[in-house]
């Protein structure tokens, strides 16, 4: 039951997007088109379960036992950033076409706080195996869901009659908040 608790509540209650606002930059950037947004949707999710793993592994067993907590910070940058080129990589060879769709957005990946705001609630929180693996993974989905439903909304926005001054970032702020609004009305389920 505690998982199913934490799964609710770093999807939708506590979303690392809408709820606490982290990696609001690739959220504005890449959610013009559905397809960009499932791709950059999928990154964030390999990404941000494979760093929680190696960063939860660092901290509970390198950082933790010689009292090294103060290197937290920056050991986590490191592996983040290693294993976003290790996925810009494999991108690049696997698929050319979503590779170029994210463009420089597959870089801020790399400083992307929703990746990195996981692995640190996730040693502030000092969570077991299971628990890290339950709240990094619906919370990566979580992002993604947030991100592709915002890009279905910015491309029917774009058949809409916006009136010219709210076109552009203008709506697109807007309706981020209107979505965070209805994110809050799941707190009544966790």
């Amino acid at each position: 039951m505690e998982y199913i608790y934490i799964a609710i509540s770093a999807t939708f209650v506590n979303n690392i997007l809408l709820g606490q606002y982290l990696g609001n930059c690739p959220f504005l950037g890449v959610s013009k088109k559905i397809e960009t947004a499932i791709g950059m949707a999928a990154a964030i999710v390999f990404v941000s379960i494979l760093a929680s793993i190696f960063t939860w592994s660092v901290f509970t067993f390198v950082l933790k036992p010689f009292n090294l907590e103060f290197l937290q910070t920056l050991t986590f940058i490191l592996i983040i950033a290693s294993l976003v080129q290790l996925v810009e990589i494999i991108l690049k060879k696997k698929s050319r076409a979503l590779y170029n769709a994210l463009g420089v957005y597959l870089a801020l990946i790399t400083t992307n706080c929703a990746v990195m705001g996981v692995a640190l609630l996730i040693a502030k929180n000092e969570m077991g195996f299971l628990e890290m693996l339950v709240f990094s993974s619906c919370s990566a989905i979580g992002y993604g869901l947030a991100l592709i439903l915002f890009a279905g909304i910015r491309e029917r926005l774009l058949l809409s009659a916006v009136p010219q001054v709210m076109q552009g970032t203008s709506i697109a702020l807007v309706t981020a908040g209107i979505m965070a609004l209805a994110f809050m009305g799941f707190q009544g389920m966790a």
